[in-house]
């Protein structure tokens, strides 16, 4: 029997590792590639921004992991990771139930000879009373999705009602990435909508509060970038509120910690992340405060060697001598599903496992079709800063080359080339 390795978690990392290895391992015979996710569609999960303000139809734009598995000599099996019995070398899947809660798949064991974990990460509320009532979380593209349909529902009834002058206010926990960019998405989404007829709700009464606890937007990124991105914010009508934790989210709006209440019938939070819960203790395996495993430079988890975790439900070690571990960024789940591409390879055959060190490629934010900004380094130029067209169009090279990693030059370009066409054929927004 060759080598079984399984995969859990088709997010870009996982999807990437397992597309590579069975073009490799798989397409030979070298190794049983099975890649385990509970849904049968892929997003990429920095898009879903995009998604929940109605910019991209995450229809079009999504993988089918069942396809994906036939293209490239994988196996793909749905299910939802439970348990894990390391001594026996198994993983445990829950049942799978339809829309009707009618169960679909039993719940069954999957073995293995390596097993690597990549199951990403989710929003961190920090246990903040009302949040996990009241507020939208943007980690998967059904979440996005109900956003976006309260969003255009709150438009519809508007216009049904011609109450002309009619408000909606969107309150956004959190200033990073997501937050950033969802605000200046939903200010491009309200000028698109007034556009399309659905003008009782101007462009200028759709009120956006991006809250930030920290002392700036963008807190992970240089300050020389955070500072632009703040002033674009504002002259786009964003009240930005920075140094104002958020202690209580109820039905009407947000109380920061400071007193002041922001009414808002929309409220996403999109501040922290943490690691799913079932990794805390996962059978013994070391997991740190934020349900993260601790894996070594080889991202071998410290109590098993046959179990890998990398991106973000995974502590690794920086590498620059500190206690710091890489951060929860896309460009580290590539790099370290590269690496690990080539490591599973050496490990079959006897070979020593390459150490992963975090290489920091810059950071790029997009602020919708109004801007984008953003630095990129490397070892020739150092650290270059860029804004407006130049920095958007690396923004969106980002998106093409996840796909390049997943369907190869030839179909990407063909992929762009219908996009090109698709956009003149289709409404700038989605209307449903």
């Amino acid at each position: 029997m060759s080598h079984r390795i399984v995969i859990v978690g088709g997010g870009a990392g996982g999807l990437e590792l397992a597309t590579r290895l069975g073009r490799t391992l798989g397409k030979k015979g070298k190794a049983q590639i099975t890649l385990v996710d509970a849904n049968l569609t892929h997003i990429w999960k920095p898009l879903l921004h995009e998604v929940a303000a109605g910019s991209l139809n995450s229809h079009e734009d999504e993988l089918n992991y069942v396809a994906q598995a036939k293209w490239n000599h994988f196996e793909f099996q749905l299910g939802r990771l439970s348990g894990l019995d390391r001594a026996g070398k198994r993983i445990q899947l829950a049942a799978t139930h339809d829309e009707e809660g009618r169960e679909l798949l039993p719940a069954r064991t999957l073995d293995y000879d390596t097993l690597v974990l990549a199951v990403g990460s989710t929003t961190n509320d920090f246990g903040t009373a009302g949040a996990a009532q009241h507020c939208i979380f943007l980690d998967t593209r059904e979440q996005a999705e109900r956003f976006h349909r309260q969003l255009l529902n709150h438009y519809l009834r508007a216009h049904a009602n011609r109450q002309d002058d009619d408000q909606i206010s969107v309150a956004i926990v959190g200033a990073g990435a997501t937050g950033v960019e969802l605000s200046a998405e939903l200010h491009h989404a309200a000028h698109e909508l007034a556009a399309y007829g659905l003008n009782s709700i101007q462009p200028q009464n759709m009120r956006i509060t991006l809250i930030e606890a920290g002392p700036r937007v963008l807190p992970a990124l240089p300050e020389r970038i955070s500072q632009p991105v703040h002033r674009t914010l504002e002259k786009l009508g964003v009240r930005v509120l920075i140094g104002a934790p958020v202690s209580e989210v109820s039905a009407e709006g947000l109380k920061t910690a400071n007193g002041e209440f922001i009414p808002a019938s929309l409220k996403v939070w999109a501040a922290g992340i943490r690691a799913p819960s079932l990794l805390k203790d996962l059978d013994g395996l070391e997991s740190n405060r934020i349900n993260q495993l601790v894996v070594r430079p080889t991202l071998q988890t410290t109590r098993d060697d046959s179990i890998f975790a990398f991106g973000d439900c995974a502590a690794c070690p920086l590498g620059d001598g500190s206690e710091r571990s890489v951060p929860p960024r896309a460009q580290a789940a590539h790099q370290q599903a590269s690496l690990l591409a080539k490591g599973l390879v050496a490990r079959l055959e006897g070979k020593a496992l390459p150490a992963y060190r975090y290489t920091d490629y810059g950071s790029l934010i997009s602020l919708s079709r109004f801007s984008a900004v953003g630095n990129l380094m490397g070892n020739l130029m150092g650290s270059v800063k860029l804004e407006g067209w130049l920095a958007r169009m690396f923004y969106i090279s980002l998106y093409r080359m996840h796909q390049m990693a997943l369907y190869g030059v030839t179909r990407t370009a063909l992929m762009m080339l219908g996009d090109r066409i698709g956009r003149s054929t289709e409404p700038r927004l989605k209307l449903h």
